[in-house]
C-alpha cells in the first residue's frame, strides 16, 4: 500500500472540502431559483425539442408564429421555456387536435379467416 505523507493528505482533504463547498453553493443557488419560480423550472431548446419529439428548427417556427411562450435570457440568444407554459401549450395542442378530428369512417366489421380450417 503506497504511503501518503501528511502534507499530501491535507491537500487532498482541502481539495475535497472545496469541491463540497462549490456543490453546496450550487445547490443553494438552485433552491433560490426554484423558490423564485414558485417551483417551476426552465427548459432549454435541446430539452424541449426532445420532450416534444420535434427539431430545434420546429421550435423556432413555433416561436416565430407565437405558438409557444419563450424567454431570451442573454445577448447570445439563449432561449428558455417555463415548464408550466409548455404544459399549457401541450394541452392546447391536444384540444385543437381533438376538435379537428373527424370520426373514423373505416368499416369496423371485418371478417377474420379461421386458420384452423
Amino acid at each position: 500500500m503506497p504511503y501518503i505523507d501528511d502534507e499530501l493528505l491535507e491537500k487532498m482533504i482541502n481539495t475535497m472540502a472545496e469541491g463540497f463547498a462549490r456543490i453546496e453553493k450550487k445547490l443553494e443557488r438552485m433552491n433560490r431559483q426554484r423558490d423564485c419560480l414558485d417551483g417551476d423550472q426552465f427548459l432549454d431548446n435541446v430539452d424541449l425539442a426532445e420532450l416534444l419529439g420535434v427539431s430545434q428548427r420546429t421550435l423556432a417556427r413555433y416561436r416565430e408564429k407565437g405558438k409557444i411562450p419563450y424567454y431570451c435570457v442573454d445577448d447570445n440568444g439563449r432561449t428558455l421555456y417555463l415548464a408550466s407554459e409548455v404544459r399549457d401549450f401541450i394541452k392546447s395542442r391536444r384540444k385543437s387536435l381533438d376538435s379537428g378530428r373527424t370520426e373514423n369512417k373505416l368499416n369496423t366489421t371485418c371478417k377474420v379467416k379461421n386458420i384452423n380450417q
